[in-house]
């Protein structure tokens, strides 16, 4: 069985490897540091009969967007300064690739961004695409891209509860 938890020292950061340098470097020497000071929270994805192996985390952190950044018909109902959870990271270890994992904690991750806007207020989920591959990847889940910004994707608060009934069909 699995499960997502919050990253804490009892969990084995030096044996994680996404095949991505910068990414298993900030599991290994920033993540921790980022959920002390408050900056991100960093969870990661475990097998109950293995807790300390990190099958895959994902960081989610609150930002301020500038509206303009939105599509017009967006950005006109707005202030010019917006709330948004970004998803920071999102890493699977090799070994577990290709096995539905991102599936899993993105799903969890857009959930996470739905309680923070029932409780708190914000107008959507934000992420940043590292190429191609990751913002087709995103598509499936109902991202959209900033016009000007093909890499920078949206769901709006409104399309997470959509987007979230067509992750589990």
């Amino acid at each position: 069985m699995r499960r997502i938890e919050l990253l804490t020292k009892s969990h084995d950061r030096q044996a994680f490897d996404c095949g991505q340098a910068a990414l298993n470097h900030y599991l290994q020497q920033t993540a921790r540091q980022h959920i002390e000071k408050g900056i991100a929270r960093t969870f990661v994805l475990v097998n109950e009969n293995l807790p300390e192996e990190i099958i895959g985390f994902f960081t989610l952190l609150l930002c301020e967007l500038h509206t303009d950044y939105l599509p017009p018909v967006w950005s006109k109902k707005y202030p010019s300064k917006v709330p948004i959870v970004k998803l920071g990271r999102l890493a699977v270890s090799r070994r577990y690739q290709n096995q539905g994992m991102g599936e899993i904690m993105m799903v969890e991750a857009m959930k996470k961004t739905l309680t923070i806007a029932e409780n708190a207020g914000i107008v959507g989920f934000f992420v940043d695409a590292k190429d191609e591959v990751a913002k087709h990847y995103y598509q499936r889940f109902g991202f959209q891209s900033l016009p000007d910004r093909p890499l920078e994707m949206y769901l709006l608060v409104s399309q997470l509860q959509e987007a979230l009934r067509r992750s589990s069909n």
